[in-house]
């Protein structure tokens, strides 16, 4: 008796629709200002950093996990699909939109010190929105997605990021060299001042060393941290021009915290974790153990797959939606959101991290990268072979 084979069903994103939702997520963080203007009562004001630093980690802990991953003959097209970058085209403008309507809501309506505070923090997840976006556009080999990605990083004045992630943290992840790579011991307070001004040097650094092999200025029109640097001049200068030069304290507050919020996603990234040094003085190359991962659903929708950070590092120019899970990969308790809270209380981190990254490592100093004099301390602390 025959039978007949019955073809295998083609591949359907579940998540498909529900990226076009992410569009409006960061667009949220405006409705504090407008719930203000219908109501009079700045209380309204903290409702979007209630939804960002509260309601979105409790969804990730009752929404769980997915681990599911396209299966190798649908990425291709699920690549070339033009519906999901479409997406991340459409928000470039929005956002924009966005920071200029809540500059505008500042300006132009006194608010009390609590109010502006909340206003202050819901338009720096703006930002950090701005940054993420960037993240994804920039690592695309098109030249118009990588305009796009230095369009959205000028509101926060963090344009140098184009060229510092790409080009030197995918280089030096996970080990000392890496001004973005925190280390184990070490808290955010402390990764803080290390990682905002290293970056920024870092950055110009390469830039430079661009500009010199191609025998133009430092200064060039060419350097790509000039150009991002001037589109966020010209966009403040907008601002000022429009509403006055008392508004800008508030970009640059505005700013300062959704750059944070990058050195907030640097930092869990790759905690602790240590790529080793071969004998050719050169460091192993960077696999899905070197940084750590969250399949929190949530999160993962709300941040283009940013989470599935192994996958990232191995294939930079992969789109959001082809990402994938490895099991090899180290998993966080829980998304980004509640991790960056945690992260916040220095304390609560250690407990909860430096267990998990000895038992990620097997135990193994030579995978971690120690704080600086803390190895020995450290590793009588956490039951680690004192080695030098």
């Amino acid at each position: 008796m025959s039978t007949v084979a019955v073809p295998a069903s083609p591949y359907r994103d579940r998540k498909r629709h529900a990226w076009l939702l992410s569009v409006l997520l960061p667009l949220l963080a405006t409705f504090g200002p407008f719930a203000f203007l219908a109501s009079g009562d700045a209380r309204v004001l903290w409702l979007p950093v209630l939804l960002f630093y509260v309601l979105l980690p409790l969804a990730d802990l009752v929404f769980g996990e997915d681990a599911s991953n396209p299966p190798e003959s649908a990425m291709a097209a699920l690549e070339a699909d033009r519906y999901y970058r479409v997406i991340t085209w459409i928000m470039v403008p929005l956002l924009w939109l966005a920071f200029g309507f809540v500059a505008w809501f500042v300006a132009r309506h006194p608010l009390p010190w609590h109010g502006l505070v909340a206003v202050t923090i819901a338009t720096g997840v703006i930002g950090g929105f701005c940054i993420n976006l960037g993240h994804e556009l920039g690592h695309k080999r098109g030249a118009f997605e990588r305009w796009l990605a230095k369009l959205v990083l000028a509101p926060t004045g963090y344009g140098h990021f184009h060229v510092e992630h790409n080009r030197g943290h995918h280089r030096d992840v996970a080990t000392p060299e890496d001004p973005a790579s925190s280390r184990l011991g070490e808290s955010i307070w402390q990764f803080l001042p290390r990682e905002m001004p290293g970056a920024l040097r870092r950055a110009w650094r390469l830039e430079c060393e661009r500009m010199a092999a191609a025998g133009r200025s430092r200064f060039s029109l060419y350097n790509d941290i000039v150009q991002t640097t001037l589109i966020t001049l010209a966009l403040w200068s907008v601002l000022l021009v429009w509403l006055g030069v008392g508004v800008l304290p508030f970009p640059l507050a505005a700013s300062f915290w959704a750059n944070f919020q990058l050195t907030s996603a640097n930092y869990i990234e790759h905690y602790g974790i240590a790529r080793r040094r071969l004998d050719s003085g050169r460091y192993e190359p960077c696999r899905p153990e070197h940084s750590w991962n969250s399949n929190h659903i949530v999160s993962n929708w709300a941040l283009f797959h940013l989470q599935r950070h192994s996958d990232h590092h191995a294939n930079a120019t992969r789109r959001y939606q082809c990402l994938r899970h490895f099991g090899e990969a180290p998993q966080l308790p829980t998304g980004y959101f509640g991790m960056f809270l945690l992260a916040y209380v220095p304390p609560l981190w250690f407990r909860v991290m430096n267990p998990r990254l000895v038992a990620m490592v097997g135990a193994d100093p030579e995978r971690i990268n120690f704080q600086p004099g803390q190895r020995a301390r450290l590793c009588a602390e956490l039951g680690l072979a004192a080695t030098p």
